[in-house]
């Protein structure tokens, strides 16, 4: 596929002549050709009406013509998986080995939101018979079911350029509920947003379905994003990345004459505790995979866990000085992008000059290779000293983690009430270790979205169970997620429908159950 540098609104595209930029590839940190042109303002609200008028025809589709929407993305994206491959690796830094991995998770969960609108219990339909023989008053019929919102604004996000960009998780999500989506496509790999943008056009062509179903823009600064988030049209927002720049879309959408929520997954440590029994039993075990686990893509997942909480007692050094050996072995890996790198040496660098925080172990260092290589660094603190810091628990994205010496347990669940909103938090220990420190789960189920036992939180499975978020500062809204077919909800709202006759009804909650859904009725659940 040829590139253009253009962006994609409705069947047509933007116009020539703005401001441009191009991606670089942070291996080799050369620009890629072609240049991209930032949308104007004008090419935005052109977009963003379009979408609202899709709204209107789009949102009556059945379940079954959303359904064969979603698949028909997937099988286009599967088209292109080759050259996927090619020129997302060189836009990201990321192994070929890595893009096709997530081409596989883009096109099964388009294909998960599929067969879940196309069987169409998840509108949580529900109906309350009327009694008009009720005293003092008649009761009256009431029905309800989640509706969509309208047009949805997208951010793709810089560390998954497939899952959490053009055709990911929120763009799928948005679709499935059925609304138009506008993706902003993140500047680092503008060139893989056009491939998977012009493949979603394709498909709502083949499909017949409106002009602005789909539209994706260009920019490079803040600008486009702020004006998509504060147009009066847009109904809702799904971004993946920084606290700053989630925080900044919260804020613009909550100053709106009419807000609109924001669902921002932004920013998270993902605590570790290991219990006593697990240390005791396995501690240079637990060191390998937590060392995996926070070098996994040069440590730029968001729920790379970026610190972990150690008790005194055996087996305590064993697994600092297994993780310190293995930390110190660590080639240098290529980050997402130049900025990022940059990022990532600047809150290195700002750690390491901490006085109660010592610098244990660093990996390679690459400072004199061209491009954006991350170095591994591990560093250690005691409780104290971590609960007098609250800067010590900020996420730094890259391969970085902080080993906090405890005590004893009272200092664990000190730590633990302590803690902010995160994606995850993980524990290994022994059912004898649960027990004793019943309390520390009650604590973490307050403070995070999934809670691990025994494994390590990089890798999300995805699935109808697969909860991706957490209270704030780890999302905008800690009661919903980002991966899962829970995702829906985001962008829909329930609707009531009071007294109204069945053939005004949607298809969902008329008498007789057409659609043969399970539904809520007087409040038993059933398909009759």
């Amino acid at each position: 596929m040829e590139l253009k540098g253009r962006s994609i609104i409705g069947w047509g595209s933007g116009e020539p002549g703005g401001r441009t930029f191009t991606a670089i590839n942070p291996a080799t940190a050369q620009s890629m050709p072609p240049s991209y042109v930032c949308a104007s303002l004008q090419e935005v609200d052109r977009a963003v009406r379009l979408a609202a008028e899709a709204f209107e025809n789009y949102r009556r589709l059945s379940g079954k013509d959303k359904a064969a929407f979603l698949r028909e993305i997937a099988t286009g994206i599967e088209g292109i998986a080759d050259a996927l491959a090619v020129r997302t690796s060189q836009e990201s830094g990321l192994p070929e080995a890595r893009i096709r991995t997530e081409t596989g998770r883009t096109v099964f969960q388009l294909r998960l939101f599929a067969q879940l609108i196309e069987e169409g219990s998840w509108v949580n339909a529900r109906l309350d018979r009327p009694d008009p023989a009720r005293k003092p008053v008649p009761k009256p019929d009431l029905r309800s079911m989640w509706r969509p919102l309208g047009p949805v604004a997208v951010f793709g996000s810089s560390n998954f350029p497939l899952a959490f960009s053009v055709a990911g998780g929120d763009t799928a999500s948005a679709f499935a509920a059925g609304n138009p989506v506008i993706v902003k496509a993140h500047s680092a790999h503008p060139g893989t947003s056009e491939v998977v943008g012009e493949v979603i056009r394709a498909a709502a062509r083949t499909r017949k379905m409106p002009e602005g179903i789909f539209s994706l823009i260009y920019g490079a600064g803040a600008e486009v994003g702020m004006a998509l988030v504060k147009h009066p049209l847009v109904k809702a927002v799904g971004f993946t990345g920084s606290e700053s720049g989630g925080r900044a879309l919260m804020d613009a959408a909550a100053a709106r004459p009419n807000p609109i929520p924001v669902y921002a997954e932004m920013g998270s440590t993902n605590p570790v505790f290991l219990l006593p029994g697990a240390l005791a039993s396995r501690a240079a075990q637990i060191a390998e995979g937590m060392h995996g686990s926070v070098t996994l893509g040069a440590g730029q997942f968001c729920t790379k866990p970026g610190m972990v909480f150690v008790p005194a007692g055996p087996g305590a050094e064993d697994f600092a000085q297994a993780l310190m050996r293995r930390m110190a072995d660590s080639p240098a890996q290529v980050m997402l992008t130049p900025q990022i790198h940059s990022a990532y040496n600047g809150l290195v660098a700002a750690r390491s000059k901490e006085s109660s925080v010592a610098v244990v172990a660093e990996g390679e260092d690459s400072s004199s290779v061209p491009g954006a290589r991350g170095k591994a660094t591990l560093f250690a603190v005691d409780a104290r000293e971590f609960a007098r810091n609250p800067g010590l628990a900020e996420e730094i994205f890259g391969p970085s983690a902080i080993v906090v010496s405890c005590a004893n347990r009272a200092e664990v669940i000190e730590i633990a009430r302590g803690l902010d909103g995160h994606l995850t938090a993980t524990i290994h220990g022994t059912e004898d270790d649960l027990r004793e420190y019943y309390d520390l789960v009650e604590i973490l189920e307050q403070k995070v979205g999934r809670l691990v036992f025994n494994g390590f939180p990089t890798g999300v499975e995805v699935g109808h169970a697969m909860i991706h978020g957490g209270p704030y500062p780890a999302t905008a809204d800690g009661r919903s997620t980002s991966v899962g077919t829970q995702a829906i909800y985001r962008f829909a709202r329930p609707v009531c429908y009071q007294n109204f006759p069945t053939s005004a009804l949607p298809d969902e909650l008329k008498d007789g159950n057409p659609l043969h859904i399970w539904r809520l009725v007087d409040g038993s659940l059933t398909k009759d």
